[in-house]
C-alpha cells in the first residue's frame, strides 16, 4: 500500500528491507532525537531484556506496506544489540495465509500487520504465543484481540472508499457519498477494489457491507455492484497505485478502496486542499497487530521489537510513514490530519465473534457472487 517514497497505508516500499547493521554515531544521534531508549521495557512474559538476550538477529515478517524511519530502526539496533531482518510475503491477507501455512517452521520471530479481520484465523491456528507488553497504552486495551494476549495492537485506520475530485469535476458528475450511491448508472465502471480473499483492506470493505446491509442484504449489494462494472484486483497496491486515477498510477478508475488517511498523502506541499477525498460513510475500522511467532528462534528479540513499536518515538512516526493512526492516543498527530485524514465518526461494525464464525463463509459467498 504505497506511492513514490510513500503510500497511504504503508508509505514506503520494501526496497530497503535488507539486513541493517547498527552503526555508532548515527544511531546515537537518533537516540538523542527520540529522547528515550527504544529497546522497550519488556512485558510480563519474560520481558525483552536485550542485555540478557545478547543480541542476535530478529526476523520480522510483515505486509508489503510496513514502513518506519530508518533512523529509528538504526537506533533500535544500536540500543538493543539486535539486528533486524524484514520479509514481506504480500498484503495483510497474504501475510496471515503464509503465517498459517508455515506455522510449524515459522518464517520469522515476530509478525506485524495481522489485522482485526484476519486476527481470529491466526489465533485459532495457534500462530502466536502470548506476550503482554508492560507499556501497552490504555487507549490500546479496547483493541486487544483476545484475553490471552496473543496479539498487541499497534495502529488503527479506517478503510474507506476514496474518490478523485479532479476526475469528477472534469466529467461534470456529482461524487458518490454512500455505498448505495455506487449502484447508480452514472457510476458504472468507475470503482476498483481489492479481493477480500487476498487483501486485508478488501476484507475490511466486505465487512463494511455486512455491517451496512446485514446478512439479508450484503450479498445482493455485491451482486448489484458487480453488475455495475466493478473491477476487482488482488491487492491494495494494484487498486490504488495502478488503477486509481487520483494517485501516481493515473489509472482509469476514480473510485477506489483505500483509507480515510489517504487524501492527506496526496496534498501537494503548501496546498490547502486535497485532490482526493475519503467517503466517511463507507468505512470499516481496521486494527493492526504485532505478535511473537510460536516456535520463534529469538522470542526475546521478538518481544523487544514489539516493545519498540509501542515507544513514543515509533508511535509518532507511524502516521507519516504508514498513514494510519497510532494506537497510543497521547501521541500528537500531524496538523494536516485534522483536515485531510479524519477517522470516520461512525464506521460500520461487525462483532469480532461474528467475523470469526463467518469470515470464511462470507469470503466464499463473495467469491461465488462477484468472481463466479
Amino acid at each position: 500500500m504505497f506511492h513514490h517514497a510513500r503510500r497511504p497505508h504503508g508509505p514506503r516500499p520494501a526496497t530497503a528491507r535488507r539486513r541493517r547493521a547498527a552503526t555508532g554515531l548515527t544511531a546515537l544521534a537518533a537516540l538523542a532525537l527520540a529522547g528515550c531508549s527504544l529497546a522497550g521495557g519488556g512485558g510480563d512474559d519474560g520481558g525483552a531484556d536485550p542485555s540478557a538476550a545478547g543480541g542476535g538477529v530478529v526476523r520480522v515478517v510483515t505486509h508489503d506496506s510496513f514502513s518506519l524511519s530508518e533512523d529509528l530502526i538504526t537506533a533500535f539496533e544500536a540500543d538493543s544489540g539486535y539486528t533486524l531482518e524484514f520479509s514481506a510475503p504480500g498484503d495483510g491477507g497474504a501475510l496471515v495465509n503464509q503465517l498459517i501455512l508455515t506455522k510449524d517452521s515459522p518464517l520469522g520471530d515476530v509478525a506485524f500487520g495481522v489485522d482485526n479481520s484476519f486476527a481470529s484465523r491466526a489465533i485459532d491456528a495457534e500462530v502466536f504465543e502470548p506476550y503482554a507488553p508492560a507499556d501497552l497504552p490504555d487507549s490500546a486495551e479496547q483493541y486487544l484481540a483476545d484475553d490471552a494476549g496473543s496479539l498487541t495492537p499497534i495502529d488503527v485506520g479506517d478503510v474507506c472508499l476514496n474518490v478523485d475530485h479532479t476526475w469528477f469535476t472534469e466529467h461534470g458528475i456529482a461524487e458518490p457519498a454512500t455505498l448505495e450511491d455506487l449502484l447508480a448508472p452514472e457510476y458504472e465502471g468507475l470503482t476498483v477494489v481489492p479481493n477480500p480473499a487476498t487483501s486485508s483492506p478488501g476484507l475490511a470493505f466486505l465487512l463494511a457491507t455486512v455491517g451496512a446491509f446485514g446478512e439479508d442484504g450484503w450479498v445482493d449489494y455485491w451482486a448489484d455492484l458487480s453488475a455495475n462494472g466493478l473491477k476487482v484486483v488482488q491487492g491494495w497496491s494494484d487498486a490504488y497505485s495502478v488503477d486509481f486515477s487520483g494517485s501516481t498510477g493515473a489509472g482509469a478508475y476514480p473510485i477506489v478502496l483505500s483509507y480515510s488517511t489517504s487524501p492527506a498523502f496526496e496534498v501537494a506541499e503548501g496546498a490547502d486542499s486535497a485532490p482526493t477525498g475519503a467517503l466517511l460513510d463507507t468505512c470499516f475500522r481496521q486494527v493492526e497487530y504485532a505478535g511473537v511467532l510460536a516456535g520463534a528462534e529469538n522470542p526475546e528479540g521478538a518481544r523487544a521489537f514489539i516493545d519498540f513499536l509501542l515507544t513514543e518515538a515509533v508511535q509518532a512516526d507511524i502516521p507519516g510513514q504508514m498513514y494510519v493512526y497510532p494506537v497510543d492516543e497521547r501521541v500528537e498527530l500531524p496538523e494536516s490530519w485534522t483536515t485531510f485524514a479524519p477517522l470516520a465518526p461512525e464506521p460500520f461494525e461487525v462483532a469480532p465473534e461474528d467475523i470469526a464464525a463467518n469470515r470464511d463463509a462470507w469470503i466464499q459467498t463473495w467469491t461465488d457472487t462477484v468472481i463466479g
